[in-house]
């Protein structure tokens, strides 16, 4: 049986009771951003609790709060409960919920799964899935890194053989962010040779409770468990439910790296330029800004900041024009992750010891936020492609450079 997330039916008729809310009327721009505001400060969440089954709730009540009153997925489709704003509400719509400190999505699937089934899925796997995605229902999770199979994802080695209406699931992902909360896992697995590389891949969607998956949490430098190790030992999983064509899901990984890439860029902005201001405010406080040097620094991410709200919004056109947001989400990925590296180190650096304080021991600046975010930050470059396999993409595709031989084609 394909699976059927709980929550589908009604997540349905909210859709077409609520989105008028946010649709209807020729109000202006700054119309729908105060309207926006004030949605936000009225039904703010609040703090959000310490304990991390608690804060997984709340952000699902959260979720389904945006989804209920027609305030959820920006670019998406009407018919599956988004608003499919403009490309500039797109960006207001960013910079207001940075603003407003709520929680982001749950899982990688809203960014990287959805776009795909929207281009490739059925009709009625897109609307099984993704209004459920969208509002919180099902937390959705990217299996695709293998112990031999990083950044060079045609040699993986899961395999899914068919058996009758069936696949039967065999191998292991690693480093699948956020899979200790997962219901549902978007996963490449083989279905050809071994030799057949991206021409043997098929793009599956597993159930994360089935029978023969576990998950086993990975620690990371912060002490936290935002990473596992995720293993299928004959899960068997609904010829259904898979995207595309058997053999042919290359190119829907693609899709699903490039809008991992381009994901949220115009949020991260927002989010880093409120980050710089508080940086800003905190070397202010403790009086360091009369050092040349250190204005120096605030002044070189100062400009960054910038450039990537620039090529966000380059990025948002591209899939507005074209439904892909090509290389230039590789752009935008290397922009963020060097950045977000950079201003941690900058604060460590400006702290000096009370910058090796986490939350826990006295004498931590902002409970330990600095060097917490230096810590997770260590990974930002590797995860969604290494800087490297970026750089390779700018190279060949944006300056027209001689592709990599031991690659597979574009």
């Amino acid at each position: 049986m394909t699976m059927t997330p709980e929550g589908s039916d009604r997540s349905a008729e909210t859709t077409s009771e609520t989105t008028t809310e946010t649709v209807a009327g020729p109000d202006s721009d700054e119309e729908f951003r105060t309207r926006l505001r004030d949605f936000l400060v009225t039904r703010h969440p609040g703090r959000p609790p310490k304990k991390p089954d608690e804060r997984l709730a709340w952000t699902r009540a959260w979720l389904a709060t945006l989804f209920d009153h027609g305030y959820a997925g920006p670019s998406w489709p009407r018919e599956f409960g988004g608003m499919d704003l403009p490309f500039g509400r797109q960006v207001i719509y960013q910079e207001e919920l940075a603003r407003a400190r709520v929680p982001g999505p749950l899982g990688t699937g809203l960014g990287i799964a959805a776009p795909t089934i929207i281009r490739y899925g059925t009709q009625e796997q897109k609307e099984r899935w993704l209004a459920p995605m969208l509002r919180g229902d099902k937390i959705w999770v990217q299996g695709y890194s293998e112990p031999g199979a990083g950044s060079d994802l045609p040699s993986l080695r899961t395999t899914a053989r068919r058996q009758g209406d069936d696949y039967v699931v065999n191998g292991q992902k690693v480093w699948t962010s956020h899979a200790t909360s997962a219901d549902i896992i978007f996963t490449l697995v083989r279905t050809g040779t071994q030799q057949s590389r991206q021409r043997g891949i098929s793009y599956l969607i597993v159930d994360a409770h089935g029978s023969g998956v576990e998950v086993r949490p990975l620690r990371d430098l912060t002490g936290g468990y935002l990473f596992a190790e995720v293993f299928f030992d004959d899960v068997r999983v609904p010829v259904a439910d898979r995207i595309g064509a058997e053999n042919e899901g290359w190119p829907l990984a693609r899709t699903s790296l490039g809008h991992e890439r381009a994901a949220g860029a115009m949020n991260q902005a927002a989010l880093y330029r409120r980050v710089l201001t508080e940086l800003e405010q905190l070397a202010r406080e403790r009086g360091l800004l009369g050092d040349a040097v250190v204005r120096d620094r605030f002044a070189d991410l100062e400009i960054r900041v910038r450039v990537m709200r620039y090529n966000a919004q380059r990025v948002i056109s591209d899939i507005l024009a074209k439904g892909e947001p090509g290389p230039t989400s590789s752009v935008s990925r290397l922009l963020i992750t060097e950045f977000e590296q950079e201003i941690h180190e900058l604060a460590v650096d400006l702290l000096g010891p009370a910058g090796l304080l986490l939350k826990t021991e006295p004498g931590s600046v902002q409970g330990g936020r600095w060097l917490h975010g230096f810590l997770r930050t260590r990974a930002s470059t590797i995860g969604a492609g290494t800087r490297e396999i970026q750089l390779n993409t700018l190279a060949e595709q944006v300056l027209g450079l001689p592709y990599d031989p031991a690659m597979p084609p574009r």
